[in-house]
């Protein structure tokens, strides 16, 4: 394990450095075992390791190679404008897949926000986010059947909520209190995102409100694949 470190903090610092660029070709397992004077599955692993946490990526027969880490998606944490909508005017080839759409068993704290009553149904609806077919994140929003008496119905289809919600007649959208933290993937999270478990999630737990009446629309939970963004607070 030493060994694989001590490959893996040399190269990183030789990206960083700028002594090997974006899809610069990086030496191959033989050169680093010998450099190291290490096995060459030492050297594997450390490159297995390296595309695990999104540092490089392979191709087949041809070795490895450095991954830009510049080419990240700017996030901004605005409650105005879909996430669809700001991915789509920054020209990015996005897509959004309804992935399910359940009632969920009481949860206080989704309720408190969504301020629904305890025997109220609230539903939830799953969308899987995808940039150039790859996915980055899962939005899942909670919100309240007394708002929305067809959610049960409709809730399937929904691939934007800020559409949902402006074909229901509201134009006006804030914020609700943010908290960030970070996580890794659980088994369901690594299939639906393609990634391993050593790559960090950013979790952003939010809601909307109608900017009218202060209603509560919805409660957010959003996973991001913390690899393909950067963050704008």
């Amino acid at each position: 394990m030493h060994d694989e470190m001590e490959i893996m903090d040399k190269l990183i610092a030789d990206m960083e450095a700028g002594i090997y660029e974006p899809d610069d070709k990086l030496p191959s397992e033989n050169d680093l075992a010998r450099l190291f004077k290490v096995p060459r599955m030492t050297a594997r692993k450390a490159y297995e390791k390296l595309q695990d946490l999104g540092y490089v990526y392979s191709r087949q027969g041809k070795g490895s190679f450095v991954r830009d880490q510049h080419q990240r998606i700017p996030l901004l944490f605005s409650g105005n404008e879909s996430f669809s909508r700001k991915m789509i005017h920054m020209g990015y080839d996005y897509q959004s897949r309804n992935i399910f759409c359940d009632p969920i068993e009481y949860n206080h704290k989704v309720y408190k926000a969504l301020e629904a009553q305890p025997e109220e149904k609230v539903y939830r609806i799953g969308r899987l986010r995808l940039i150039d077919n790859r996915p980055i994140a899962i939005h899942t929003s909670y919100v309240a059947e007394s708002m929305f008496p067809d959610i049960g119905r409709t809730g399937r289809d929904i691939t934007s909520m800020f559409d949902f919600y402006r074909g229901k007649g509201y134009t006006g959208f804030e914020s609700m209190k943010t908290l960030l933290s970070v996580t890794y993937p659980g088994r369901k999270e690594r299939e639906l995102l393609a990634c391993t478990s050593l790559i960090p999630l950013l979790v952003v737990e939010t809601g909307c409100l109608d900017s009218q009446t202060n209603k509560p629309l919805e409660y957010t939970r959003i996973m991001y694949r913390s690899d393909y963004f950067t963050y704008e607070l």
